[in-house]
């Protein structure tokens, strides 16, 4: 499929993909983004009427794809490998040459208003996830299943820091390593 075959305003959204995270979303201006995906500025202000409404969706779109690959993860499994597979997504997520963190811990220190639209998105994904995690806590009878989530979501945010200093197997271990610790068999 060639780029002029798809829509323009997928090809904004993979465009913003591709340079918010490899860049960061301030480095990327309107103009770039225009121009790397083949549209005009009426085109791109048609579908996105702000750049932060381009930004919404591309982390929106970010969310989609880990919530499927966790979900994925989890099926039919029992709460401790659930659990393990939930944060094997993380690590597998650092083992890419070109992964530059996490897209929601990054977009974060780029949009420090918690009332944005943006910081909305990266609360509503970080709520699903320590959703998850409280989910197969409780399922494991940890006595304070919210307590377990948050600590887990702790350490995910430090994996997907470390994974771009430390080496993506070690990153990996350690978060197998921590719920064998942290939900004992």
């Amino acid at each position: 499929m060639t780029s002029a075959s798809v829509h323009p305003k997928d090809r904004l959204l993979a465009t913003a993909s591709r340079l918010f995270y490899a860049e960061g979303i301030h480095a990327v201006g309107v103009e770039r983004l225009v121009s790397e995906a083949s549209v005009t500025r009426a085109t791109f202000y048609r579908h996105y009427p702000t750049k932060d409404d381009l930004v919404a969706a591309y982390l929106t779109e970010t969310s989609h794809r880990i919530r499927e690959a966790v979900d994925a993860a989890r099926a039919g499994k029992p709460p401790r490998e659930a659990l393990a597979a939930a944060l094997s997504v993380v690590g597998d997520a650092t083992c890419g040459e070109d992964f530059r963190g996490c897209q929601f811990l990054n977009a974060a220190a780029e949009y420090p208003d918690p009332e944005s639209q943006v910081r909305k998105v990266i609360d509503d994904h970080r709520q699903w996830f320590f959703e998850v995690l409280r989910a197969e806590a409780a399922a494991l009878g940890h006595p304070e299943p919210s307590h377990a989530a948050r600590v887990l979501v702790l350490l995910r945010d430090g994996a997907l820091h470390g994974g771009e200093l430390d080496d993506a197997e070690t990153v990996r271990a350690t978060l197998r390593r921590a719920v064998e610790e942290f939900f004992p068999a």
